[in-house]
């Protein structure tokens, strides 16, 4: 078997020329490596900003340039909950209630240790709700204080790991959850508060624990009459030095020392409509002490900016005053330090951001950040405390913040300057912002530095579009785009074109003498962009420099656009030669901007828009979405837009060229839009399914709530296209067990729309659900063979049915872990017929199934339990291939016959499985115009890395012993159960391309070669040929020596032509 495998790895060098050679390592492919939108505040650590992102990645950026300093990917059910930093490490804890404690060296990212703090979780909403990380200096060194679970404290030297000590609540039963530590070192002790729920509000309790035992000091309830429990009260500790920020050593314990104070809100009385006052509490650690309050003074509620370990937090009140309060020592109430006025949103400003900060030396800021309507212009404000004295100062500055480009403001980080500052001076405030769309930017006062457009980490639709050829006329009169040109135009442009003559007949003859064509490995060459000056910002991806007119294909169509909509709401058009950013613009929430919601892609439809003179409409992308608002209403809105500019195309422009609806698209000095893109509201209600029409008019078709059809666009043109096609038409939809299929009929008495009703159903067990119905990767084009040649020269005829759909099933939720099952079906979607099922195994109550479906080839992964005998643990891929009939020659014409007839079910089956060394999250089969070149297989696994697996390795019907004369004349190799680990076959090669969640594929103009995109955390695109690089010259091949060889042999035909001319002569003379 080991001989095997090498006479196997020996074969795969003939595929290995396909591979990426490390000379074209970023000329036919590039990677844009991402981190995700941050979850909360970004930290910054000296030059360094570090975020825990939605993607669940810890990660550090540069602040200077907005690059990845480094990441930390975590596992789906390892969700990161919340990290610290301190010194030069960062602590991170993640998993179900904070289970794994994670320390991580700053600089580096290199992990330093990891430890199990608990093996089970209590669920708790949110998530986070319930931990807490503070990190304490101590004799013995630096020590980490850990809440988790709402009810345990556990002290971990920093350095080691060990555990010190353990605390955990006696009562497990009670209702009490922990949610905020506070150590104090001047009294050895550890406060940690927390809330109970009690009959119409929440109450407070706080125990007190021994800093260097953990003993229990003392505990108590608080009767506080909190209705909010994870936003109304606060633990801060006192302003003095020594907190926990700060260095210094645990002293004896002093019960009569106030530590720490707690600050709720609370009704005054328990009179109803009664306004919310501010209670504190200082804490020594006895916890004998008294509730004070601010008299006469109401809030409607407090917020922490980060800066509760120095005694600060902002409050705001009743009349919308925003007003930062401090906390000293010795049991003083909290009192006002500085008021910033009215901060409530009205037509002229937004709502603010208050955040607050530490420079380097120590000083304590608090900014506000706000949009201004009237300035059209963000704005800052510094507020510099100065907690003893009782006072502060306050310094601001303006900066131009693209809001029609990036949305509203969501979170800020704040790193003021170190140096000192003065009401007139300026000094380097550094912000970082984070947008509704998911933009990272980085100011520097007023000053851009970098852009991070974080959003396509969560890509949920994209499409890959042919850009136009470089003439600007295409043929038949109809420029880019499909607009109609005149026939003068036509002969204006030709006249013009002449001035390039003697360019085009020198770049001729150069290229024809020199053979310097365009190969398939050869960069691209793309329109000069501006040069980049020091004060620019820095963009990533790149911006791209092309313009609709240069925005043109290459020889060979490597160059095309990708359209992504991302779950942020924002649309992007990325070149696929550079991965650069061509456009971008926000998708307009409509009515529900009022109420605030969020856009959900659904599909993307190539579609076309009719204009006058031009029947075949202009080109587009219609992207169909789900509008979510705030106010629960869900509805079902159309976004029509030209995928070369992002313009949109239901437009109307008038005779001067001027759009008639300014609102509709606006753009900037700078090209890039500032207007939103409106969509159109398709159904005012959740949509069910969306599907294509086949009526060669790219007309949309989607089914709402009550299985109503609705088009897109909605003409009595396409309203008649579908009253033919309907009696033809079938549709597979989900239903909890079952797979229900529908036929769409029209009834004028009950509806004016064509509704979907039940024809079949297929019944699944009681404990599975449908998870996913997968549809045939086949895009309609022609199929290159029909079947497969034998070595014995007999046939198989492939089962080409197109009615044929692949689902999976999952454990329903009322089954238990053990007792669910995973199930794969292929489906005959006409008559419901079951043309192929297998269970699979349940591996931790879920199934990790991914599938493909591609003509008469299944392929999918799953993992193995191993508890059936002789079959051991890892993951497989299933190769099955369907033949009309039951053995060669036997051709039942699968693609022509209908559905109902018995035919059908006359098919053979051959599948064979294989052992892979990872999990597989993502497949696809590779695409070309013409379906000629082999197609393979691109997965990507759990290493972050894409594979190829050719199709001659997946093969089901590789023999289990040495292949005969006739089987290796069909290149047919033994059957081997473990598919090779072979770097040669690994398209991103050294790049990490994480967490890739769908892989695309798209044909080029050259038949040998196929697009590869993966869709993920990051982006990655590459090429590759799948039976080699059979339709071009290879780029070894010496052109030059081919001309000089040809010309040699003109001239000697042209020397020896008369000298064999006279020799004919004279030997007539002489016969």
């Amino acid at each position: 078997m080991q001989l095997l495998r090498c006479l196997l790895s020996l074969s795969l060098f003939a595929l290995a020329a396909r591979a990426i050679h490390e000379s074209e390592v970023g000329i036919v492919d590039w990677h844009t490596k991402l981190v995700g939108v941050p979850l909360t505040k970004p930290v910054f650590r000296d030059d360094t900003v570090l975020t825990a992102t939605s993607n669940n990645v810890l990660a550090a950026l540069n602040a200077t340039d907005g690059s990845i300093v480094w990441r930390s990917i975590h596992d789906a059910q390892d969700a990161i909950m919340a990290f610290k930093v301190h010194d030069d490490s960062v602590y991170a804890l993640s998993g179900p209630a904070g289970s794994t404690l994670r320390v991580y060296d700053a600089s580096t990212g290199h992990l330093i240790y990891e430890k199990r703090l608990h093996m089970d979780g209590k669920i708790h909403d949110p998530p986070t709700l319930g931990m807490g990380l503070t990190l304490v200096r101590a004799r013995s060194g630096d020590q980490a204080l850990v809440l988790t679970n709402g009810d345990t404290v556990q002290c971990i030297h920093s350095s080691t790991g060990e555990t010190a000590w353990q605390w955990r609540s006696e009562d497990q039963g009670s209702l009490v959850i922990y949610t905020h530590i506070y150590p104090d070192t001047h009294t050895s002790t550890l406060f940690v508060a927390g809330f109970a729920k009690s009959i119409k509000s929440y109450t407070l309790h706080v125990t007190t624990l021994d800093l260097a035992t953990g003993q229990v000091i003392a505990s108590v309830n608080i009767p506080a009459s909190i209705s909010n429990a994870l936003t109304d009260f606060l633990l801060l500790g006192p302003s003095r030095v020594g907190s926990p920020s700060t260095t210094g050593s645990p002293s004896d314990s002093n019960t009569d020392t106030f530590g720490p104070s707690l600050v709720w809100l609370s009704p005054s009385s328990n009179a109803p409509n009664t306004p919310l006052s501010l209670f504190s509490a200082p804490l020594p650690p006895s916890l004998k002490g008294k509730v004070l309050t601010i008299p006469n003074v109401s809030y409607k509620r407090i917020q922490d900016v980060d800066l509760a370990g120095n005694g600060l937090f902002m409050a705001f009140r009743d009349n919308g005053t925003a007003e930062v309060l401090g906390y000293e020592s010795s049991g003083s109430p909290v009192r006002v330090l500085w008021d910033f006025g009215d901060v409530t949103p009205s037509a002229s400003t937004s709502g603010s951001h208050f955040v607050g900060a530490r420079n380097g030396d120590d000083k304590v800021f608090i900014g506000k950040v706000a949009w201004s309507n009237a300035h059209n212009q963000a704005i800052h404000q510094t507020f510099e405390v100065n907690l003893h004295e009782g006072r502060g100062q306050v310094t601001g500055f303006a900066f131009p913040f693209e809001t029609n480009e990036h949305g509203t403001i969501r979170h800020v980080a704040f790193l003021p300057s170190s140096l000192v500052s003065s009401p007139t001076s300026e000094t380097s405030h550094k912000l970082l912002l984070v947008t509704s769309t998911g933009s990272l930017q980085l100011w520097d006062r007023n000053v851009l530095q970098w852009v991070r457009e974080e959003s396509l980490a969560t890509v949920q639709t994209a499409t890959v579009v042919e850009l136009p050829p470089s003439r600007e006329v295409v043929g038949g009169g109809v420029g880019i785009g499909g607009k109609s040109e005149s026939f003068w135009s036509k002969i204006a442009r030709q006249i013009g074109d002449t001035k390039n003559l003697p360019h085009y007949i020198i770049h001729f003859v150069t290229r024809f003498v020199t053979g310097s064509y365009a190969s398939p490995s050869s960069p691209i060459s793309l329109a000069s962009s501006t040069p980049s000056t020091s004060t620019a910002p820095h963009f990533i991806p790149n911006r791209s420099p092309a313009t609709s007119k240069t925005l043109v294909r290459d020889p060979f169509s490597f160059r095309q656009l990708l359209i992504a909509s991302t779950a942020h709401g924002k649309l992007f058009a990325l070149d696929t030669s550079t991965g650069a950013i061509v456009w971008s613009r926000i998708l307009g929430l409509g009515w529900a901007r009022q109420v605030g919601g969020r856009i959900v892609p659904v599909r993307a439809f190539v579609a076309h828009q009719a204009e006058d003179g031009n029947p075949e409409g202009r080109e587009g992308i219609a992207l169909v979405t789900q509008r979510v608002a705030d106010n629960t209403l869900v509805d079902t809105v159309i976004f029509h837009f030209d995928p070369l500019t992002g313009e949109d195309i239901r437009t109307v422009t008038s005779a001067d060229g001027e759009a008639d609806d300014s609102r509709i698209n606006v753009r900037g000095a700078d090209g890039r839009w500032v207007s939103v893109l409106e969509g159109v509201d398709a159904i005012a209600g959740p949509l069910v399914d969306v599907f294509l029409l086949p009526d060669g008019k790219d007309t949309i078709g989607m089914l709402d709530e009550f299985l109503q059809v609705q088009l897109y666009p909605d003409t009595p043109v396409t309203r008649a296209s579908l009253t033919t096609l309907a009696p033809q038409f079938y549709l597979a939809l989900r239903a909890g067990t079952q797979v229900l299929g529908h036929q769409l009929g029209l009834n004028d008495e009950l509806s004016l729309f064509h509704v979907a009703f039940p024809t079949w159903g297929v019944s699944l067990s009681e404990d599975e659900e449908v998870v996913a119905i997968i549809k045939s990767a086949h895009k309609g084009h022609g199929v290159a063979s029909i079947g497969t040649v034998k070595g014995d020269r007999s046939t198989l005829y492939k089962y080409l049915n197109p009615h044929l759909s692949v689902v999976i099933s999952a454990p329903s939720r009322a089954s238990s872990p053990s007792s669910g099952t995973c199930g794969l079906y292929s489906v005959d979607t006409v008559k419901g017929t079951v043309l192929y099922h297998v269970s699979l195994p349940v591996v931790d109550g879920k199934c990790d199934i991914q599938a493909v479906l591609d003509e008469n080839w299944l392929v999918y992964s799953y993992y193995d339990d191993g508890t059936e005998i002789g079959s051991a643990k890892g993951y497989r891929v299933v190769s099955v291939e369907l033949y009309e009939g039951n053995g060669p020659d036997e051709k039942i014409s699968s693609s022509d016959i209908t559905s109902y007839s018995g035919k059908t079910t006359e098919f053979s089956v051959y599948e064979q499985a294989f052992s892979v060394p990872h999990e597989v999250t993502a497949i696809a089969t590779t695409t070309t115009k013409f379906g000629v070149s082999t197609k393979d297989i691109i997965i990507s696994s759990r290493k972050n890395a894409i594979h190829t697996i050719p199709r001659r390795l997946l093969n089901p019907r590789r023999p289990n012993r040495k292949p005969t004369s006739e089987e290796a004349e069909e290149m047919l190799v033994q059957y081997d159960p473990v598919l090779p680990d072979d770097g040669r076959l690994v398209l991103s090669h050294y790049y990490e391309v994480a967490d890739v969640r769908q892989i695309i594929t798209a044909p080029s103009l050259l038949e040998s070669t196929s697009l590869v995109l993966a869709v993920g955390t990051d982006l990655f695109l590459t090429r590759i040929a799948t039976s080699g690089t059979f339709d071009v010259l290879s780029e070894n091949f010496n052109k030059a020596q081919l001309v000089l060889t040809v010309v040699g042999l003109a001239v000697a035909i042209a020397v020896t032509k008369p000298m064999v001319r006279r020799k004919k002569l004279r030997e007539r003379w002489y016969q």
